[in-house]
């Protein structure tokens, strides 16, 4: 008896035509076309995971910066000084303590101070 694979490869379909929905066009009605948009969306969403990483980490940066000049320090020394003086935050939560605690902040600033001035005497 001859074994046919209608409905094993109709669901395969069905699923790849589930997953394409919301393309325009060929790109969610032509099977060929809707696994090329497939994999070029994986590879996109799989390459953009990580861009969204670096988008973040650069925007913290920028606050951190631009909070670190309002006070008369350089954001590349403020840094250093945070290592100096061993203090462990990321950037993260130094972008936040900016934005939402002023007063902790100007903290840190005032520790680093210290650290970078007890380190460059000794």
């Amino acid at each position: 008896m001859r074994v046919t694979t209608g409905a094993t490869r109709h669901q395969a379909k069905k699923r790849l035509f589930r997953e394409a929905r919301g393309n325009v066009g060929a790109r969610s009605k032509l099977l060929r076309t809707v696994k090329e948009a497939i994999i070029r969306s994986r590879v996109y969403a799989y390459r953009d995971r990580r861009v969204r990483k670096r988008n973040f980490r650069a925007l913290w940066i920028t606050r951190l910066s631009a909070a670190c000049r309002q006070r008369g320090l350089p954001y590349s020394t403020f840094i250093h000084g945070l290592q100096t003086a061993d203090i462990g935050l990321n950037r993260k939560t130094l972008s936040e303590l900016a934005i939402s605690d002023p007063q902790i902040f100007d903290e840190l600033i005032e520790a680093v101070q210290s650290a970078l001035a007890g380190s460059s005497a000794a």
